[in-house]
């Protein structure tokens, strides 16, 4: 399951067949992002609001962001990841 997390309506994915650089994907209503996970660059549109709040989760959590990028390029399942409250 590529869901790895939810909160205020956003959910955040990942696939284990995506490309570098380390990212992960945002799906807000019918708005779409890709976030990478150490810079920060994002391609697509959310809203300033959601996009503060993803930048917010991407601060506390980096760390299981790449370990879940890293279990995936092994072939294993990602962790969910506690949301944003």
């Amino acid at each position: 399951m590529p869901e790895i997390s939810r909160f205020y309506g956003i959910i955040i994915m990942m696939f284990a067949d995506d490309h570098n650089p380390p990212h992960f994907h945002v799906r807000y209503g019918s708005s779409r992002a890709i976030v990478t996970i150490d810079k920060g660059i994002v391609q697509g549109q959310l809203s300033r609001k959601e996009l503060n709040r993803v930048f917010e989760w991407l601060d506390l959590h980096h760390d299981e962001l790449i370990e879940n990028w890293n279990r995936l390029k092994n072939g294993q399942e990602p962790l969910p990841i506690k949301p944003l409250i």
